[in-house]
Order: structure tokens, then sequence, then C-alpha cells
């Protein structure tokens, strides 16, 4: 490992390893079936890549392509570890100061990253089962899994994750491997057809990681007390498959919306009234993360959007799986929200996503497709936290203001 001043803070091999050790054998399924799978989502994907560019009419920019890679449970595991460690580093720099060189603080560090590196490894071994797809912003190449030539994007599909879904709906594994593809391929695009949006999401990122005066016992206790409450009694139940994430984190398959409702046992309060977000968060941390969850209402929104304008001219029985998907959704629990919500303190923040779908639509009606692209033209044309739920207020910002 590549440690930060000879410690890490986070033990991200142990990650790694914890995850893959406890997460979840997939469905059975023969050699020659899981060879047809991963060709055909391959196949589905560039389909996808074709339908949605006419859609939205967005074409990916000119050096700015990503690759699409079908994946196994580790691999999502192992894409993600390295996501995590890239897009955290700096945090771990800052606190790695903090804590000093001394031997206390070196052995502390030590014993600290393992068990973070443990605790982290339990959460990822959860959401490994879980989801279907992600486009990965920050993602750093390596040979097992090539990135973008910029160092950063890819599209991940989980190749046993959709198997087991699909098996479960009963539907047809041909249309819900396309419709998958449908709204991570809208991800894909988001990003490849606009190359700014990248950095403008890490910077903010990263300015609301700099303003972050925490130390690493802390955030280990904010970690443990979420694994605690996700695997304490309950690591026998089946939960339901659930980013940035978005594209960013965080950015996920239409299972894993951020915006979803969690099922019957999902906690109603936050770790002791409090969240990690309410432990870090100043005047403008708080500014960066509603900036932030207004780009990822949009990019959500927006994939649901296309997904659907899409899906019933390609999709056969696209109302027969949006309506076992929706009933599965509302039956189950949904773990990666819950987890958001239990780390971040994001409840509020994620329930803020359904709207990027209303605000998309509603643009789309008044202003039509290439009047909604104005949207891409530059961090200034990004929806605010508002607007996103007024976007009257943005077609007026942007399409009637002295400078439209």
């Amino acid at each position: 490992m590549t440690s930060i001043g000879g410690v890490e803070m986070v033990d991200w091999k142990l990650a790694v390893t914890t995850a893959s050790r406890l997460a979840r054998p997939g469905p059975e399924i023969t050699r020659e079936e899981a060879r047809e799978v991963v060709a055909e989502l391959r196949g589905h994907a560039v389909a996808a890549e074709e339908h949605v560019r006419a859609f939205t009419g967005m074409t990916t920019a000119a050096g700015h392509d990503t690759p699409v890679l079908v994946v196994d449970r580790p691999g999502w595991i192992e894409a993600n570890v390295a996501g995590f460690r890239s897009l955290l580093k700096p945090l771990m720099t800052k606190m790695r100061a903090r804590r000093g060189n001394g031997p206390g603080g070196m052995i502390a560090g030590a014993v600290g990253g393992k068990v973070t590196g443990v605790e982290l490894g339990v959460l990822l071994s959860f959401l490994s089962s879980r989801v279907l797809g992600q486009y990965e912003t920050f993602a750093p190449a390596t040979r097992e899994l090539p990135g973008a030539p910029d160092g950063g994007g890819r599209l991940l599909l989980v190749a046993p994750n959709i198997v087991h879904v699909e098996r479960e709906l009963g539907v047809d594994p041909h249309d819900f491997r396309l419709w998958v593809c449908l709204h991570e391929e809208t991800h894909r695009t988001q990003f490849t057809a606009v190359p700014w949006l990248r950095d403008h999401l890490e910077a903010e990122i990263q300015a609301f990681l700099a303003e972050t005066d925490v130390d690493a016992g802390t955030l280990l206790e904010r970690l443990s007390d979420a694994v605690q409450a996700f695997t304490g009694g309950r690591r026998g139940e089946s939960a339901e498959p659930s980013a940035t994430g978005t594209a960013t984190d965080t950015d996920t398959a239409p299972e894993t919306e951020p915006g979803a409702r969690s099922g019957a046992h999902a906690p109603e309060q936050d770790i002791d009234g409090r969240s990690l977000v309410d432990l870090v968060q100043t005047p403008a941390q708080r500014e960066i993360l509603a900036r932030v969850t207004a780009v990822m209402s949009l990019l959500e929104g927006h994939a649901d959007y296309v997904m659907d304008g899409v899906g019933p001219q390609i999709v056969p029985s696209v109302v027969e799986i949006r309506e076992k998907f929706q009933r599965r959704r509302a039956a189950g629990a949904n773990r990666l929200d819950q987890i958001l919500r239990r780390l971040l303190g994001l409840d509020a923040k994620l329930r803020q996503y359904r709207d990027g779908e209303r605000f998309v639509r509603a643009v789309v009606e008044e202003v039509g497709m290439e009047g909604f692209n104005r949207v891409w033209t530059s961090p200034n044309t990004l929806p605010t936290p508002a607007e996103i739920t007024r976007p009257a207020e943005w077609i007026a910002r942007v399409h009637r203001g002295p400078e439209a």
C-alpha cells in the first residue's frame, strides 16, 4: 500500500479483502451462461449508447470516451475502494498531519487503519450484492480495471446482481438488461459529453473535505456505529439492492436511486440524533453540499427521464419491468439509502433526488430538449438548489435573463 506519512489512516487492502470475503456468492450460473450474460450486457451497452445520444442530442467530446466494464462483485469492490482512496487522499493527509508522527500516533494510526479497513469492508460487502451498475466518476485506472485516458471515468455493470434481480422479478432477462443499461449509459453520456462536469464535481468535493475539521477517532466511531446498525442481528436478511454517485458516489442503476424510500427495516433516526455531516459541517460545507446535491438531483433525474423516454421504444416489456421493480423496491429495505443517510445525514438531501426528474421534465416541456441541454454549458448554468424544485426560475435565468 502507498502510505501517508508512513501509516495508512485506512487499510485499503484489508478493506478489499474483508469485503470480498464477506460478500454473498452470486446466483448459480454455468460458465457458458456467464459468457452469454457478459456478451449481452456489452452489446446492450453499445445499443443503449446510441439510443441515449439520439434521444438527448448529447455526443462524446473528443478524447473523453470512457470504457464499459462488466464486473463481478469482487471487481466492483476493488474499483470502489480505489475510487474512495483517490478521492479521500487529501482528507487522509490532513488527518494524518493532525495526529502527528510520534510513536503513539503511529501505533494508533496502524491500529485505527486496520479497524477502519474492516469496517469499510463490511459496508462494501453489503453494497456489492446490491448495485446493478455504476458510473465511476473518479476512478483511477488499473491494469485490471481500465479507466479513461485522463485517469478517471468508467461504467461498471455488475453481472451477477443483474442476473439475480431479473430472476427474482421473473421478467424477460434481455429486456431487463437493456433497461438497466439505458440508465447507466445516460450517466456515462453525461460525463463524456460534458468534460468539465467531472472536474467541477471533484473541485466541490475537495472543497468540502478541505473544510473538514475532525479527528480520525471521531470518523472511526461514526463508521463503527453505522456498521453495527446494519449488521447487528440482521446478517442473514435479504436486502433490497441499492450511487454519486452518481455519478458520485456515485451513480447507480434504477434500483439504486438515492431518492428511493426505505422499507420496513429502515431506521427512523440517525445515530444518536447526529450524523457524520453534523459533526464536520461548517457553513461553507453546507453551501457546498447543497450545490452538490442539486447536481446529483439533476443527473439522476435526467437518467430517469431518458430511461422513461427511450424505454418504451426499445424495451417491449418495460411496463411490466417498471411495475415489478417498483413493488420490489417498496417491499424491501434500501440499505444503500440507509447507509448514506446514516453516515452523511442526507435524509432531507436524498429526498430531493426525485425532484430532479420533475425538473428535467418541466424544462423539456417548456423549452424542448435543446433548450434543456443548455444546462450543460458551464457550472453557471447548472440548477441551483432552489431551482431544482422551481424549474421556472432556472428557465427564467438561463433562457430569459440578461445574458441569455
